[in-house]
Protein backbone atom coordinates (compact mmCIF):
# COMPACT_ATOMS: atom_id res chain seq x y z
CA UNK A 1 0.00 0.00 0.00
CA UNK A 2 1.48 3.49 -0.84
CA UNK A 3 0.15 6.54 0.88
CA UNK A 4 -1.10 9.40 -1.11
CA UNK A 5 -2.01 11.15 1.59
CA UNK A 6 -4.30 10.69 5.02
CA UNK A 7 -6.93 9.00 4.41
CA UNK A 8 -5.63 7.81 0.78
CA UNK A 9 -4.50 4.68 -0.09
CA UNK A 10 -3.68 2.77 -3.27
CA UNK A 11 -1.96 -0.07 -4.22
CA UNK A 12 0.07 -0.85 -7.60
CA UNK A 13 -2.05 -3.69 -8.38
CA UNK A 14 -0.62 -6.66 -10.28
CA UNK A 15 -4.39 -6.69 -12.18
CA UNK A 16 -4.93 -5.56 -15.28
CA UNK A 17 -7.81 -3.39 -15.14
CA UNK A 18 -9.94 -2.20 -18.31
CA UNK A 19 -11.20 1.76 -18.77
CA UNK A 20 -14.19 0.10 -17.64
CA UNK A 21 -13.29 -1.15 -14.81
CA UNK A 22 -13.97 -4.53 -15.40
CA UNK A 23 -10.78 -7.00 -14.40
CA UNK A 24 -9.07 -8.96 -17.56
CA UNK A 25 -7.89 -11.42 -15.22
CA UNK A 26 -9.98 -11.95 -12.51
CA UNK A 27 -8.70 -13.13 -9.81
CA UNK A 28 -9.59 -13.90 -5.76
CA UNK A 29 -7.81 -11.09 -3.05
CA UNK A 30 -7.26 -12.63 0.17
CA UNK A 31 -9.35 -10.44 2.59
CA UNK A 32 -7.79 -8.28 5.13
CA UNK A 33 -7.43 -8.93 8.84
CA UNK A 34 -9.84 -5.31 9.85
CA UNK A 35 -11.72 -3.09 7.28
CA UNK A 36 -9.87 -0.23 6.87
CA UNK A 37 -12.03 2.28 7.89
CA UNK A 38 -12.79 5.97 7.09
CA UNK A 39 -9.96 5.80 4.26
CA UNK A 40 -10.43 6.03 0.52
CA UNK A 41 -9.02 3.36 -1.01
CA UNK A 42 -7.08 4.08 -4.92
CA UNK A 43 -7.81 1.16 -7.34
CA UNK A 44 -10.68 -1.38 -8.84
CA UNK A 45 -13.76 -1.21 -6.78
CA UNK A 46 -14.05 -4.78 -7.53
CA UNK A 47 -10.78 -5.43 -6.11
CA UNK A 48 -11.08 -3.65 -3.07
CA UNK A 49 -14.77 -4.93 -2.06
CA UNK A 50 -13.23 -8.86 -2.30
CA UNK A 51 -10.17 -7.68 -0.06
CA UNK A 52 -12.72 -6.65 2.69
CA UNK A 53 -13.78 -8.93 5.35
CA UNK A 54 -16.90 -11.20 5.11
CA UNK A 55 -20.07 -9.65 6.59
CA UNK A 56 -18.32 -6.67 7.96
CA UNK A 57 -19.84 -3.86 6.54
CA UNK A 58 -23.49 -2.14 7.39
CA UNK A 59 -24.49 -0.30 4.64
CA UNK A 60 -23.59 -0.40 0.51
CA UNK A 61 -24.54 3.23 -1.11
CA UNK A 62 -23.49 2.50 -4.69
CA UNK A 63 -23.38 5.45 -7.83
CA UNK A 64 -22.37 3.17 -10.55
CA UNK A 65 -21.47 4.43 -14.13
CA UNK A 66 -24.92 4.84 -15.96
CA UNK A 67 -23.65 3.79 -19.07
CA UNK A 68 -25.57 6.54 -21.16
CA UNK A 69 -23.78 5.78 -24.50
CA UNK A 70 -23.33 9.23 -25.57
CA UNK A 71 -22.50 9.54 -28.81
CA UNK A 72 -20.59 12.90 -29.70
CA UNK A 73 -21.53 16.55 -27.52
CA UNK A 74 -24.19 17.40 -26.70
CA UNK A 75 -25.43 21.18 -27.05
CA UNK A 76 -28.03 23.92 -26.51
CA UNK A 77 -30.45 25.99 -28.74
CA UNK A 78 -27.63 28.22 -28.77
CA UNK A 79 -25.38 25.91 -29.95
CA UNK A 80 -23.23 25.96 -26.66
CA UNK A 81 -21.91 22.81 -25.27
CA UNK A 82 -23.62 21.43 -22.68
CA UNK A 83 -21.07 20.04 -19.82
CA UNK A 84 -22.53 16.23 -19.78
CA UNK A 85 -20.41 12.77 -18.44
CA UNK A 86 -18.15 11.89 -21.54
CA UNK A 87 -15.55 10.52 -19.21
CA UNK A 88 -13.91 6.93 -19.92
CA UNK A 89 -15.51 5.62 -16.93
CA UNK A 90 -18.92 5.63 -18.40
CA UNK A 91 -18.21 4.17 -21.35
CA UNK A 92 -18.55 -0.22 -22.06
CA UNK A 93 -18.01 -1.71 -25.08
CA UNK A 94 -21.62 -3.38 -25.43
CA UNK A 95 -24.48 -4.03 -22.68
CA UNK A 96 -23.25 -7.69 -22.37
CA UNK A 97 -19.38 -5.88 -21.02
CA UNK A 98 -21.88 -3.61 -18.50
CA UNK A 99 -23.69 -6.60 -17.24
CA UNK A 100 -20.55 -8.60 -16.35
CA UNK A 101 -19.33 -5.57 -14.95
CA UNK A 102 -21.99 -5.06 -12.40
CA UNK A 103 -22.80 -8.58 -11.74
CA UNK A 104 -18.90 -8.70 -10.51
CA UNK A 105 -19.01 -5.06 -8.01
CA UNK A 106 -22.36 -6.13 -6.70
CA UNK A 107 -21.52 -10.24 -6.16
CA UNK A 108 -18.33 -8.55 -4.35
CA UNK A 109 -20.56 -5.96 -2.45
CA UNK A 110 -23.00 -8.46 -1.28
CA UNK A 111 -20.10 -10.98 0.45
CA UNK A 112 -18.80 -7.86 2.42
CA UNK A 113 -22.42 -6.94 4.19
CA UNK A 114 -23.41 -8.29 7.14
CA UNK A 115 -26.60 -10.56 7.24
CA UNK A 116 -29.12 -7.64 8.33
CA UNK A 117 -26.89 -4.94 5.67
CA UNK A 118 -28.69 -3.21 2.98
CA UNK A 119 -27.75 -1.32 -0.16
CA UNK A 120 -28.61 1.42 -2.00
CA UNK A 121 -27.79 1.98 -5.81
CA UNK A 122 -28.51 4.89 -8.06
CA UNK A 123 -28.64 5.20 -11.54
CA UNK A 124 -31.21 6.85 -14.40
CA UNK A 125 -33.07 4.44 -17.51
CA UNK A 126 -30.01 3.65 -19.22
CA UNK A 127 -29.19 1.30 -16.38
CA UNK A 128 -31.30 0.94 -13.39
CA UNK A 129 -33.69 -1.73 -14.66
CA UNK A 130 -30.50 -4.45 -16.06
CA UNK A 131 -29.36 -3.01 -12.06
CA UNK A 132 -32.18 -4.44 -10.73
CA UNK A 133 -32.66 -7.52 -12.73
CA UNK A 134 -29.02 -8.42 -11.98
CA UNK A 135 -29.65 -7.31 -8.24
CA UNK A 136 -32.41 -10.41 -7.91
CA UNK A 137 -30.48 -12.72 -9.94
CA UNK A 138 -27.38 -12.55 -6.98
CA UNK A 139 -30.30 -12.98 -4.80
CA UNK A 140 -31.07 -9.80 -3.22
CA UNK A 141 -34.25 -8.61 -1.83
CA UNK A 142 -35.78 -5.64 -2.83
CA UNK A 143 -37.12 -3.82 -0.66
CA UNK A 144 -38.11 -0.28 -1.95
CA UNK A 145 -37.25 1.59 -5.56
CA UNK A 146 -37.49 5.49 -4.74
CA UNK A 147 -37.57 8.09 -6.99
CA UNK A 148 -35.71 11.45 -6.58
CA UNK A 149 -37.14 13.71 -8.36
CA UNK A 150 -34.95 16.49 -9.34
CA UNK A 151 -36.18 20.04 -7.93
CA UNK A 152 -33.85 21.47 -10.48
CA UNK A 153 -33.18 19.49 -13.26
CA UNK A 154 -31.01 20.02 -16.75
CA UNK A 155 -33.76 20.82 -19.84
CA UNK A 156 -34.38 18.63 -22.58
CA UNK A 157 -32.64 21.06 -25.52
CA UNK A 158 -33.49 19.01 -28.87
CA UNK A 159 -37.44 18.55 -27.44
CA UNK A 160 -37.39 14.93 -28.90
CA UNK A 161 -38.31 13.34 -24.96
CA UNK A 162 -39.64 14.23 -21.48
CA UNK A 163 -37.10 16.33 -19.84
CA UNK A 164 -35.23 13.69 -17.33
CA UNK A 165 -36.26 15.27 -13.91
CA UNK A 166 -35.82 11.88 -11.71
CA UNK A 167 -33.60 9.00 -10.79
CA UNK A 168 -34.60 6.26 -9.17
CA UNK A 169 -32.79 4.13 -6.20
CA UNK A 170 -33.03 0.56 -5.55
CA UNK A 171 -33.02 -0.47 -2.06
CA UNK A 172 -32.27 -3.78 -1.45
CA UNK A 173 -31.89 -6.30 1.54
CA UNK A 174 -28.89 -8.56 1.15
CA UNK A 175 -31.28 -11.80 1.19
CA UNK A 176 -34.74 -12.69 1.49
CA UNK A 177 -33.95 -14.13 4.99
CA UNK A 178 -32.87 -10.26 6.50
CA UNK A 179 -35.96 -9.32 8.89
CA UNK A 180 -34.16 -6.98 11.63
CA UNK A 181 -32.34 -4.67 8.46
CA UNK A 182 -31.81 -0.81 9.93
CA UNK A 183 -34.63 1.42 8.91
CA UNK A 184 -35.15 4.59 11.55
CA UNK A 185 -39.27 4.53 10.67
CA UNK A 186 -40.45 6.50 13.95
CA UNK A 187 -37.59 9.14 13.41
CA UNK A 188 -37.84 9.55 10.16
CA UNK A 189 -41.85 10.06 10.70
CA UNK A 190 -40.53 12.39 13.29
CA UNK A 191 -39.14 15.09 11.05
CA UNK A 192 -41.43 14.55 8.29
CA UNK A 193 -44.79 15.96 10.06
CA UNK A 194 -45.30 12.75 12.35
CA UNK A 195 -46.11 11.33 8.18
CA UNK A 196 -44.48 8.47 7.09
CA UNK A 197 -41.88 9.36 4.92
CA UNK A 198 -42.97 8.78 1.09
CA UNK A 199 -40.59 6.81 -1.70
CA UNK A 200 -40.55 10.05 -3.80
CA UNK A 201 -38.06 12.50 -2.78
CA UNK A 202 -38.16 15.97 -3.63
CA UNK A 203 -34.34 17.17 -3.22
CA UNK A 204 -32.48 19.78 -5.74
CA UNK A 205 -29.51 18.74 -7.39
CA UNK A 206 -25.89 19.79 -6.58
CA UNK A 207 -25.40 23.08 -7.32
CA UNK A 208 -24.18 25.93 -5.92
CA UNK A 209 -21.25 26.36 -2.84
CA UNK A 210 -21.85 22.67 -2.15
CA UNK A 211 -20.66 21.87 -6.10
CA UNK A 212 -16.85 20.81 -5.72
CA UNK A 213 -14.75 22.81 -8.73
CA UNK A 214 -11.43 23.24 -9.66
CA UNK A 215 -9.21 26.25 -10.07
CA UNK A 216 -10.62 27.17 -13.70
CA UNK A 217 -14.33 26.58 -12.37
CA UNK A 218 -15.01 23.74 -13.87
CA UNK A 219 -16.86 20.74 -12.03
CA UNK A 220 -14.64 18.68 -10.47
CA UNK A 221 -16.87 15.65 -10.87
CA UNK A 222 -19.76 15.69 -13.35
CA UNK A 223 -22.04 13.79 -11.77
CA UNK A 224 -21.77 14.63 -7.70
CA UNK A 225 -24.62 13.76 -5.60
CA UNK A 226 -26.09 16.13 -2.81
CA UNK A 227 -25.35 16.05 0.25
CA UNK A 228 -29.04 16.24 1.45
CA UNK A 229 -29.22 12.80 -0.36
CA UNK A 230 -27.22 10.80 1.57
CA UNK A 231 -27.37 12.31 4.48
CA UNK A 232 -31.85 10.76 3.84
CA UNK A 233 -30.44 7.62 2.88
CA UNK A 234 -27.81 7.41 5.95
CA UNK A 235 -30.12 8.90 8.36
CA UNK A 236 -33.03 5.98 7.10
CA UNK A 237 -31.00 2.71 7.15
CA UNK A 238 -27.88 3.09 8.91
CA UNK A 239 -27.00 4.32 13.02
CA UNK A 240 -24.20 5.83 14.12
CA UNK A 241 -20.99 3.71 14.53
CA UNK A 242 -22.00 2.16 11.41
CA UNK A 243 -19.70 1.39 8.72
CA UNK A 244 -20.71 2.67 5.13
CA UNK A 245 -19.00 1.55 1.94
CA UNK A 246 -19.26 3.39 -1.15
CA UNK A 247 -17.73 1.56 -4.40
CA UNK A 248 -17.56 4.73 -6.63
CA UNK A 249 -16.25 6.97 -4.01
CA UNK A 250 -15.78 10.35 -6.96
CA UNK A 251 -15.36 13.33 -4.45
CA UNK A 252 -16.68 12.19 -1.46
CA UNK A 253 -20.23 13.43 -0.56
CA UNK A 254 -20.57 9.61 0.92
CA UNK A 255 -17.67 9.89 3.52
CA UNK A 256 -18.36 13.68 4.09
CA UNK A 257 -21.88 12.86 4.70
CA UNK A 258 -20.66 9.97 7.02
CA UNK A 259 -18.14 11.88 9.24
CA UNK A 260 -21.11 14.63 9.46
CA UNK A 261 -23.43 11.55 10.86
CA UNK A 262 -20.93 9.72 13.14
CA UNK A 263 -21.06 6.94 10.49
CA UNK A 264 -17.50 4.97 9.67
CA UNK A 265 -16.76 5.17 5.83
CA UNK A 266 -15.03 3.27 3.40
CA UNK A 267 -14.45 4.57 -0.33
CA UNK A 268 -13.16 3.06 -3.20
CA UNK A 269 -11.81 5.13 -6.20
CA UNK A 270 -10.01 4.49 -9.28
CA UNK A 271 -9.15 8.56 -10.04
CA UNK A 272 -6.41 10.18 -8.19
CA UNK A 273 -8.18 13.26 -8.44
CA UNK A 274 -11.41 12.99 -7.51
CA UNK A 275 -9.90 10.99 -4.27
CA UNK A 276 -7.75 13.84 -3.41
CA UNK A 277 -10.52 15.69 -3.64
CA UNK A 278 -12.55 13.89 -1.57
CA UNK A 279 -10.01 13.97 1.07
CA UNK A 280 -9.85 17.54 1.26
CA UNK A 281 -13.55 17.85 1.48
CA UNK A 282 -13.89 15.32 4.19
CA UNK A 283 -11.36 16.58 6.36
CA UNK A 284 -13.16 19.75 6.41
CA UNK A 285 -16.10 18.38 7.80
CA UNK A 286 -17.07 18.85 11.42
CA UNK A 287 -19.14 16.19 12.99
CA UNK A 288 -22.59 16.59 14.58
CA UNK A 289 -22.54 16.33 18.07
CA UNK A 290 -23.56 12.71 19.54
CA UNK A 291 -26.93 14.09 20.80
CA UNK A 292 -27.64 15.43 17.44
CA UNK A 293 -27.33 11.88 15.43
CA UNK A 294 -27.95 9.66 18.20
CA UNK A 295 -30.49 6.66 17.35
CA UNK A 296 -33.87 7.33 18.69
CA UNK A 297 -35.19 4.31 20.39
CA UNK A 298 -37.98 2.70 18.76
CA UNK A 299 -41.29 1.03 19.83
CA UNK A 300 -40.25 -2.10 19.55
CA UNK A 301 -36.91 -1.19 21.03
CA UNK A 302 -39.06 -0.65 24.43
CA UNK A 303 -39.90 -2.89 27.13
CA UNK A 304 -43.04 -4.58 26.85
CA UNK A 305 -45.79 -3.41 28.84
CA UNK A 306 -48.79 -5.58 29.29
CA UNK A 307 -52.55 -3.82 29.60
CA UNK A 308 -53.26 -5.83 32.56
CA UNK A 309 -50.27 -3.74 34.16
CA UNK A 310 -51.84 -0.72 33.68
CA UNK A 311 -54.60 -1.74 35.72
CA UNK A 312 -52.61 -3.27 38.73
CA UNK A 313 -50.81 0.03 38.56
CA UNK A 314 -53.96 1.81 39.42
CA UNK A 315 -53.76 3.75 35.77
CA UNK A 316 -56.88 2.89 35.08
CA UNK A 317 -59.67 1.75 36.87
CA UNK A 318 -61.79 -1.39 36.15
CA UNK A 319 -65.10 -0.55 34.49
CA UNK A 320 -63.91 2.27 32.80
CA UNK A 321 -65.33 2.84 29.32
CA UNK A 322 -63.32 2.98 26.19
CA UNK A 323 -63.92 4.45 22.88
CA UNK A 324 -62.44 5.46 19.40
CA UNK A 325 -61.46 8.72 18.15
CA UNK A 326 -64.48 8.99 16.83
CA UNK A 327 -66.81 7.56 19.69
CA UNK A 328 -68.30 5.16 17.64
CA UNK A 329 -67.79 1.97 19.78
CA UNK A 330 -67.68 1.90 23.54
CA UNK A 331 -65.73 -1.22 25.94
CA UNK A 332 -65.95 -1.97 29.32
CA UNK A 333 -62.18 -2.17 30.85
CA UNK A 334 -62.03 -5.57 33.13
CA UNK A 335 -59.85 -6.69 36.09
CA UNK A 336 -58.01 -8.79 34.04
CA UNK A 337 -56.81 -6.27 31.62
CA UNK A 338 -59.37 -7.54 28.76
CA UNK A 339 -62.05 -5.64 27.41
CA UNK A 340 -65.72 -6.42 26.70
CA UNK A 341 -67.90 -5.16 23.82
CA UNK A 342 -71.20 -6.70 24.16
CA UNK A 343 -70.89 -10.25 24.39
CA UNK A 344 -67.29 -10.42 23.23
CA UNK A 345 -64.78 -10.25 25.59
CA UNK A 346 -60.35 -10.27 24.64
CA UNK A 347 -57.79 -8.50 24.71
CA UNK A 348 -57.26 -4.47 23.32
CA UNK A 349 -56.25 -5.66 19.87
CA UNK A 350 -58.93 -8.23 19.15
CA UNK A 351 -61.91 -6.14 20.59
CA UNK A 352 -60.56 -3.71 18.54
CA UNK A 353 -59.92 -5.39 15.56
CA UNK A 354 -63.86 -6.82 15.88
CA UNK A 355 -64.75 -3.58 16.64
CA UNK A 356 -64.17 -2.51 13.28
CA UNK A 357 -64.20 -5.34 11.49
CA UNK A 358 -60.63 -5.87 10.87
CA UNK A 359 -58.20 -9.22 11.00
CA UNK A 360 -56.03 -7.09 13.16
CA UNK A 361 -55.81 -3.86 15.33
CA UNK A 362 -53.16 -1.64 17.64
CA UNK A 363 -55.06 -1.34 20.48
CA UNK A 364 -52.87 0.66 22.26
CA UNK A 365 -53.70 3.10 19.33
CA UNK A 366 -56.85 2.64 18.68
CA UNK A 367 -58.56 3.04 21.82
CA UNK A 368 -59.03 6.07 24.29
CA UNK A 369 -60.02 7.08 27.63
CA UNK A 370 -61.96 10.27 28.88
CA UNK A 371 -59.90 13.37 30.55
CA UNK A 372 -61.32 16.24 31.28
CA UNK A 373 -58.98 17.75 28.77
CA UNK A 374 -60.86 15.20 26.17
CA UNK A 375 -59.94 11.69 24.89
CA UNK A 376 -56.55 10.56 25.19
CA UNK A 377 -55.04 7.26 23.96
CA UNK A 378 -53.98 4.21 26.20
CA UNK A 379 -50.71 4.54 24.79
CA UNK A 380 -49.98 7.37 27.23
CA UNK A 381 -50.71 5.20 29.99
CA UNK A 382 -48.23 2.25 28.77
CA UNK A 383 -45.23 5.40 28.25
CA UNK A 384 -46.18 6.00 31.71
CA UNK A 385 -45.57 2.60 33.01
CA UNK A 386 -42.32 3.20 30.66
CA UNK A 387 -41.19 6.34 31.60
CA UNK A 388 -40.99 4.79 35.80
CA UNK A 389 -39.35 1.11 34.47
CA UNK A 390 -36.67 3.68 32.54
CA UNK A 391 -36.11 5.72 36.17
CA UNK A 392 -36.32 2.44 38.29
CA UNK A 393 -33.21 1.19 36.21
CA UNK A 394 -31.58 4.33 36.74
Amino acid sequence: MRSVNAGVTGSKSRIQVSRTGISTVPRVVAPTAAAPLNQIILGDCIEGLRALPPESVDLVFADPPYNLQLEGSLSRPDQSVVDAVDDDWDKFGSFAEYDAFTREWLGAARRAMKPEATLFVIGSYHNIFRVGAILQDLGFWILNDIVWRKANPMPNFRGRRFTNAHETMIWAARDSKAKRYTFNYEMLKAGNEDCQVRSDWYLPICTGGERLKDAEGRKTHPTQKPEALLTRVMLAASNPGDVVVDPFFGTGTTGAVARRLGRSYIGFERDEAYAKAAHARIAAVEPLPADAVAAAPTKRSEPRVAFASVIEAGLLAPGATLTDERRRHQAVVRADGSLKLGAAIGSIHKIGALAQGLPACNGWTYWRFETPAGLESIDTLRETMRAGMREAAE
